[in-house]
């Protein structure tokens, strides 16, 4: 204990304690009420684990510092927040919840190079000066301000100083004393470095704020640093005054010479009134040198001087002026640049979860389709055996409805074929049997299946180009997958409403489209229309129709896509490889 006092004491340490390697205290301290360590903090987690000391920012609640043994009259300035904790985070106004400190973990070996003990020593920065100091000391130092000039330091918990050697007007440093909110926005909540003229205890300054970060990644402070603007402006009024001086000086003198020669004089003279004319019209001119070799050449060399020594002071105040704006201009840059990747990476999961949830359905999906596909087998060889049963007791009197009877063993077939394929496909993987169908007789076919429907609801479906293309495409897919588009938009149709159906060639393949006049697709079920099991018609749909026809499509390398713009209506275009040309019907 005395070592650890005596090294406090002359290293000018707050709190000095030697800890386990999980900053568990080795020993508890004598006086009442201390803790015997600091709390827990990734630096003991560092240095016990690497071969260096490990030394960062903190903020200490008032608990904490008194667990640590800091006298009273160094605790923090404002309320701790409830807690105390570290990561309790600071009010909107900028109260701290605690105090700023400096702490260093130094690991501690034996005398066979094993790792012992944690020696953890804390530097509370409140109310400290000596830090500050020698931030002055170092920034500021002999010869880098015109004499007369401040330099000031400032340390900031959120945004109030708690050291600094900003000076008050009653001779005290202005220790408790907040920044503007445009700083605290700028520095604090968007991690920038703030460079500007702010008003320091009513004495103008060229201020940079930056943040300070702590332990944890977040920002907790500021470092200030500026010195006052005065001794320049003065300097600019003294060499401007000296100019005036010198102008209205050489002009009384050629009023005094006037007499002996006004030839002489009032050449100078004129050419003087011209620079300064030219000079406040925002020219740049000059009186250049004189013949005469007397007063007057004398005092047109001075104002040329002051004049040209002006204008060097003018390019520097705005080359350390673009400087600024270029160095705030790229930390920008670089602040848009970073928010534009975390954007895309936060839109590249979205869209990996959306597939995968797609997937998740897909594959229950298909479990259900067998087992339904396989139960459908059974009511189909019924429906077929009593259908021929019908035929043969009909006779001639079935010619009547015979076309209808045909329809109906069309469709069955059609049903057995699809429930084959659906029963095929979850057995094994297996390539689409594509063949060259003609989009026009496809097309014609799923109109007739459709035609009650559309009759019922009042909607005329009209085609528009589709003749003479044709796709690779298994027929009765392709059917099913306009039958399914022709039904959809046929719902979505108000009455007396027109469904377009037309096709026309892409480059590699051709575009069949189906279009309604309804309300049209929000963009918000845009994303998920061909998701499984989501649909827009309530308890009217099944949310399949759209997933099964774009997993149709796809098999065959093809793909659906979906226009609808903001006054209604939608468009699903299925774009599927075309025939060779000479094929179509």
């Amino acid at each position: 204990r005395d070592l650890l006092a005596t090294v406090r004491e002359t290293e000018g340490i707050d709190a000095l304690h030697l800890t386990d390697l999980r900053g568990r205290p080795i020993f508890l301290p004598e006086e009442p009420g201390m803790s015997g360590s600091s709390p827990r903090s990734p630096l003991q987690r560092d240095a016990a684990t690497g071969a260096i000391s490990a030394v960062g920012v903190e903020v200490h609640s008032a608990g904490e510092l008194a667990g640590e043994g800091l006298p009273p009259e160094r605790r923090p300035l404002a309320r701790a927040a409830p807690g105390g904790a570290p990561d309790a985070g600071l009010p909107r106004d900028g109260a701290p919840p605690g105090a700023l400190v400096v702490r260093a973990v130094v690991p501690v070996r034996d005398s066979s190079r094993a790792l012992v003990a944690l020696l953890d020593g804390v530097m509370m920065l409140n109310r400290d000066v000596r830090l500050v100091d020698r931030v002055r000391d170092l920034v500021f130092g002999p010869g880098t301000l015109p004499e007369g000039a401040f330099g000031a330091v400032s340390l900031l918990l959120g945004g109030l100083r708690v050291s600094t050697n900003l000076p008050l007007a009653d001779g005290g440093r202005a220790i408790g004393t907040r920044v503007s909110e445009a700083v605290r926005s700028r520095v604090l909540d968007e991690g920038g470095v703030y460079v500007a003229r702010t008003d320091e205890g009513g004495v103008s300054y060229v201020s940079g704020y930056a943040p300070i970060v702590d332990v944890y990644g977040r920002r907790v402070g500021m470092l200030h640093t500026g010195f006052v603007d005065s001794v320049y402006r003065d300097r600019y009024h003294r060499a401007l005054g000296v100019a005036l001086t010198l102008l209205v000086a050489g002009l009384v003198l050629a009023l005094v010479l006037a007499a002996r020669g006004a030839r002489a004089v009032f050449a100078p003279i004129g050419a003087a009134a011209g620079v300064v004319r030219a000079i406040r019209a925002g020219r740049d001119a000059r009186i250049g040198k004189i013949g005469s070799g007397d007063e007057i050449a004398e005092l047109a060399q001075q104002v040329d001087e002051t004049l040209n020594l002006l204008q060097k002071r003018n390019e520097e105040v705005s080359a350390f002026a673009a400087g600024l704006e270029s160095e705030v201009e790229d930390r920008t840059g670089e602040l848009r640049a970073k928010n534009a990747r975390l954007e895309q990476t936060i839109d590249l999961l979205h869209d990996t979860r959306r597939q995968l949830v797609a997937a998740e359905k897909l594959a229950a999906l298909g479990e259900l389709t067998a087992g339904v596909a396989h139960e459908i087998n059974n009511p189909i060889a019924v429906i077929q055996g009593n259908l021929e049963i019908m035929q043969a007791e009909l006779g001639e009197h079935g010619e009547r409805v015979a076309e209808e009877m045909d329809l109906i063993v069309e469709q069955v077939e059609r049903i057995r074929a699809i429930v084959g394929k659906l029963l095929a496909s979850m057995r094994r993987p297996c390539e689409p049997a594509a063949e060259d169908v003609p989009v026009a007789g496809a097309v014609e076919h799923a109109i007739t299946l459709v035609a009650h429907e559309a009759a019922a609801r009042g909607v005329r479906i009209s085609r528009d180009r589709v003749a003479g293309v044709a796709v690779r495409i298994d027929a009765g897919e392709l059917e099913q997958v306009l039958v399914n588009l022709l039904r959809n938009a046929i719902q979505a149709s108000p009455p007396e409403a027109t469904v377009e159906v037309g096709a026309r060639e892409e480059e590699g393949g051709v575009a069949v489209s189906v279009g309604d006049e309804g309300e049209g697709v929000r963009p918000d079920d845009a994303t998920r229309i061909f998701d499984p099991f989501f649909s827009t018609k309530g308890s009217m749909g099944t949310g399949l129709g759209l997933t099964v026809s774009l997993g149709i499509v796809r098999g065959y390398g093809g793909d659906i896509r979906l226009s609808s713009p903001p006054g209604g209506g939608a468009t699903f275009e299925v774009l599927l490889p075309g025939a060779p040309r000479g094929r179509a019907a």
